[in-house]
């Protein structure tokens, strides 16, 4: 799997490709049907195909003060267009140059020229171009001049609902990890590096793997069942804290997890967290005590929302 840039430029064995064309932040069920379709595109007209994506996301360059609201990271997002079958990911770098391009100047300077690309594939939602005045048709229309085929994926549902990023989001922020997991297809996971802490989960006898939550959307605070994937390709179910910790003093914002059943040393590694199930809210404790026995039911419950009892 490739990473290109407009900048950098796209080599010369990856004009011609089918482009899967969205922002496809969560790749989720619909974003998997417009990738499966470009891939399968690529596969009968024998050309490679590249996943575009956006990098700020658009709304995070007209509005730098919203709240993180990302679901997937660049790194996580390559890996599953790989594993989906595209040959490249191309990165959209967000900003004044792209946000002042008409819709028909992006398509063929942009999709054509600099890209070289023989067909596009999108979701029927798809708007692009200055004002978002770029759609499916228009695409279609302008294509046509620069030799460039388009196609729309309808949208996906699942059990009536229609399936988008900001209806996973809503759920992620409900603590509902259920639906946001079968929107995904897999449970939302936060990819970060270990940093170092204050120890105070190894004197209270459950030693966490502490991280910050960067750019991603915050879901509801609390205690989680996940599972971790380390660095090394292993997995290993765990029990995580996501919020401020109440019972400490300052307040600060961490996800912290314990791994159950593990012993290593952590620090400094890339992990990646999967949210698999909510247990409880967050609460403030009166005491060392009390906690320590609320985090041995917590972990008792993640075993058995993890099958491990």
């Amino acid at each position: 799997m490739q990473r290109l840039t407009l900048a950098g430029g796209v080599p010369e064995d990856l004009r011609g490709s089918i482009v899967a064309l969205g922002n496809f932040d969560g790749f989720h069920l619909g974003h998997q049907a417009v990738v499966g379709r470009a891939v399968q595109h690529g596969f009968h007209e024998r050309r490679p195909v590249i996943v575009a994506t956006f990098d700020p996301h658009p709304v995070r360059y007209f509005k730098p003060d919203a709240p993180w609201f990302r679901l997937t990271s660049l790194d996580q997002r390559e890996r599953l267009f790989a594993h989906a079958g595209a040959d490249a990911m191309l990165v959209f770098e967000f900003g004044a140059e792209l946000a002042a391009m008409d819709a028909e100047q992006f398509v063929g300077e942009v999709l054509g020229k600099r890209i070289g690309a023989a067909g596009v594939i999108t979701g029927d939602d798809f708007s692009f171009g200055k004002g978002r005045t770029g759609d499916a048709n228009l695409l279609a229309r302008v294509g046509a001049k620069y030799g460039i085929s388009a196609e729309t994926v309808p949208q996906v549902e699942l059990n009536g609902e229609r399936i988008s990023s900001g209806r996973i989001r809503e759920a992620l922020v409900a603590g509902d990890t259920a639906t946001a997991t079968r929107m995904l297809t897999r449970d939302f996971a936060i990819d970060g590096v270990v940093q170092g802490g204050d120890r105070r989960g190894r004197e209270l006898g459950y030693p966490t793997a502490s991280m910050v939550l960067g750019r991603y959307l915050r879901p509801r605070y609390g205690i989680y069942a996940v599972r971790v994937t380390l660095d090394d390709g292993s997995e290993h179910p765990g029990v995580a804290s996501l919020g401020v910790r109440p019972t400490f003093d300052p307040p600060q914002e961490l996800l912290e997890t314990h791994l159950l059943d593990f012993n290593g040393d952590l620090y400094g590694r890339q992990i990646e967290i999967a949210l698999h199930g909510f247990i409880r809210d967050e609460l403030k404790f009166d005491s060392i005590d009390a906690l320590v026995a609320e985090m041995r039911n917590d972990e008792a419950e993640a075993r058995k929302l993890l099958a491990l009892e």
